[in-house]
């Protein structure tokens, strides 16, 4: 399948871009994050502590566990404080 990924904040810093389009054959967004993990060091980087990372599916707050099918859209990003 075909995603569009989102990075913000530092993630987008890390891994030196905004967005990307990738092939893959992850069924949930953890499996999708190994793939990423293992494709070049900054993504490796990164990833390591996924307690600091947030995820969104097609803008809905979700797990790392979940599913990925009919998904189009992936966004990771740091905690949300409230302010």
């Amino acid at each position: 399948m075909t995603l569009t990924i989102l990075y913000f904040a530092w993630l987008r810093e890390r891994i030196g871009l905004p967005r990307e389009t990738v092939q893959t054959e992850a069924a949930t967004v953890a499996d999708l994050v190994d793939e990423l993990r293992a494709r070049e060091e900054r993504y490796a980087f990164t990833f390591a502590d996924l307690k600091a990372v947030r995820v969104a599916l097609d803008q809905e707050l979700t797990d790392f566990d979940a599913p990925l099918a009919g998904v189009r859209e992936v966004a990771f990003f740091p905690p949300m404080t409230g302010g």
